[in-house]
């Protein structure tokens, strides 16, 4: 069980970062020439501020949206391996990790949810 643990964090890594680089490189290939203006903050889009509008504006090839999702993909995968160990320890039966371990993934999912 901790190998497979081991390679989702290991391939979630690596997706996130294949999904991150398609973005900048397409990014770059459509906005690379424009002058950055550091002087204002401009907020992104809205469509760009929750996870529903990053995966709907993903799947229409919105450049940004893309980078967005290799960092929630990024954000996921810690999080998958806390809810696999969960699961782990829940089929062992070891039920002082399996507190513990939902007492962290309670804390991550109110921190995701209201932080």
């Amino acid at each position: 069980m901790q190998r497979f643990i081991g390679r989702t964090l290991q391939l979630g890594v690596l997706l996130a970062a294949f999904v991150v680089v398609i973005g900048a490189v397409i990014v770059l290939a459509q906005h690379g020439a424009a002058a950055a203006d550091y002087r204002t903050f401009v907020p992104g889009p809205e469509s760009l501020r929750s996870v529903t509008g990053i995966l709907r504006s993903a799947i229409r090839l919105d450049a940004r949206a893309i980078v967005q999702l290799g960092l929630l993909l990024l954000i996921a995968t810690p999080i998958a391996r806390v809810l696999l160990t969960f699961i782990a320890f829940l089929l062992q039966r070891d039920w002082r990790y399996v507190a513990v371990t939902g007492l962290v993934l309670c804390l991550l999912a109110y921190g995701l949810a209201f932080g």
